[in-house]
């Protein structure tokens, strides 16, 4: 099968071609930058562009993006221009070539406010259910994205699926705060309760919806790790998340006193992908119980693919603060 993946420079975009590549599909690789994974330099923004890497494809996987560290480096017009104009143009370019399947990785991020409850109320369950409000230039041009993708669904017929990642990318946190406040991977191993997946297990997400695309015809599903919390937790959670996950699984606890780790106080919300799991079949293999039992046997968290694909970073420039730029307070 010939399949397009667009971003194929980055991080999950390599993860996707080498994965596809393994599986002895034809791939054609697009993005700005040159690479091994690259077939295609350019922009989905150019329509010229993406109409010629479009031909006999099959398969698309749309994983090129403007992400939230660009917001302060970027203007309000490039995340439109990137994020919806360049998914325009590959639905219009799909449809026109006859494409069977359409995936468009999307984010938890265009949640946005609608993840943070009131002072006093319980963490937040977040399903697919939830009605979206994003709050900065990324979610809202993520959420109108996913729209476009199911306009094309509706009008055009193009099946398409929309994954909704929660956080994969292996660089450290972008708040500063919680990067001075916690070891790195203290902070990755707590998220796998609640806000985390693995890129092995984002790419095998991606995979089961380009195959099952044609029979679902349009869904929007979140790609997380499988939590061991359930909605009698989350008013717990809110305030003693220590006490929940000592109930829920006790192993972490010698473990982290090893290592002098922490779990986190408290939080927020908790990312739930038992639709995905359902509907496409998605088998997660890293969710905090097997991250427990890899640390306890000395090995490495994280899946050999994401080991091999690395760190990619957001920028090419050094920032004052760290690794991410402080965000603007004027607009642009």
């Amino acid at each position: 099968m010939k399949v397009l993946v667009t971003g194929s420079s980055g991080h999950l975009g390599e993860a996707l071609v080498r994965s596809l590549r393994a599986r002895e599909h034809e791939v054609e690789g697009l993005d700005i930058l040159e690479s091994p994974f690259t077939t295609h330099v350019g922009s989905i923004t150019e329509r010229s562009v993406v109409r010629r890497c479009m031909m006999g494809v099959q398969a698309v996987f749309h994983a090129a993006t403007l992400h939230k560290p660009h917001v302060a480096t970027h203007t309000r017009q490039d995340f439109i221009d990137t994020n919806i104009t360049g998914t325009l143009n590959l639905l219009e370019e799909a449809v026109a070539a006859g494409v069977e399947s359409f995936v468009y990785t999307s984010t938890t991020s265009v949640f946005g406010d609608a993840l943070v409850p009131p002072v006093g109320a319980p963490a937040a369950w977040v399903t697919e259910d939830v009605t979206p409000i994003p709050k900065n230039i990324y979610g809202v041009t993520k959420a109108a994205a996913e729209d476009l993708c199911a306009l094309f669904h509706r009008n055009r017929g193009l099946a398409c699926i929309v994954l909704r990642t929660s956080r994969f990318f292996p660089e450290e946190d972008d708040n500063k705060a919680v990067r001075e406040a916690w070891p790195d991977d203290n902070i990755k191993a707590n998220e796998y309760l609640y806000r985390r997946v693995d890129l092995e297990d984002v790419v095998s997400a991606h995979l089961l919806a380009a195959e099952r695309a044609p029979a679902i015809g349009f869904g929007r599903y979140i790609v997380s790790a499988t939590t061991p919390f359930s909605p009698q937790d989350l008013a717990e959670l809110r305030v003693d998340a220590p006490r929940v996950a000592l109930r829920l699984v006790p192993e972490y606890e010698a473990e982290y006193a090893r290592r002098g780790w922490k779990m986190l106080p408290g939080t927020d919300r908790v990312y739930v992908n038992e639709r995905a799991r359902n509907e496409l079949g998605w088998k997660p293999r890293y969710d905090f119980r097997f991250v427990i039992d890899r640390l306890k046997a000395g090995e490495d968290m994280s899946s050999p693919l994401a080991r091999l694909v690395g760190s990619k970073g957001y920028h090419a420039e050094v920032f004052a603060e760290g690794p991410y730029p402080v965000e603007r307070t004027t607009p642009r």
